[in-house]
């Protein structure tokens, strides 16, 4: 039982700071303002080892490699943290487990889409002008935008966000097919 809650703890922890390496990354993508409140909060809780990072791979291709890498390394340490607690040897996991970390950080990156998306579509019922929208709705048109030119209108209706949110679980699900429950991921 303390392995399972162990197991729960780490598995929270270590998603959520690999989902915020990745919105990151998505930040910078969508070239939101760093001064902005959660830019300046992500950077904040990131910078300790994504500037370490950058500073040895820099950024080609328009792309943090700092965010992308750090983020793998976070999926390294916990699955070696799960291993450890189930009682192998992390070398039982060479080579395939770097891959696996690899999917573990694709994971991570679907289900923030996935979340940020239905975030921005609860708080557009509840409260559209709260301060968090324009940031909600900088991250999702990139993604949002190429579906809405698909879709035919409906009046005032936009289902932009359930496709994407569709997309996303087909994509996880795809994405568990591949190799996640091997580790039970």
């Amino acid at each position: 039982m303390f392995g399972d809650i162990a197991r729960f703890l780490l598995n929270i922890l270590f998603t959520l700071y690999g989902a915020v390496l990745l919105l990151r990354l998505w930040l910078q993508f969508v070239r939101l303002p760093p001064y902005n409140s959660v830019s300046r909060t992500v950077f904040q809780v990131t910078d300790w080892i994504v500037i370490p990072l950058r500073r040895v791979l820099g950024g080609r291709g328009g792309v943090d490699w700092a965010c992308v890498v750090a983020a793998w390394l976070t999926a390294l340490v916990y699955l070696t943290a799960v291993m450890l607690l189930s009682g192998a040897s992390p070398l039982s996991l060479l080579p395939e487990g770097l891959w696996i970390a690899l999917l573990l950080v694709l994971k991570w990156g679907i289900n923030l889409v996935m979340w940020v998306t239905l975030l921005m579509v609860i708080l557009s019922w509840v409260n559209p002008s709260a301060p968090a929208m324009p940031v909600l709705h900088a991250l999702t048109a990139p993604l949002l935008d190429p579906i809405r030119r698909m879709l035919p209108s409906l009046g005032g209706l936009d289902l932009s966000p359930l496709v994407l949110f569709l997309l996303t679980q087909i994509a996880l699900m795809v994405l568990s097919r591949i190799g996640l429950p091997i580790f039970g991921l």
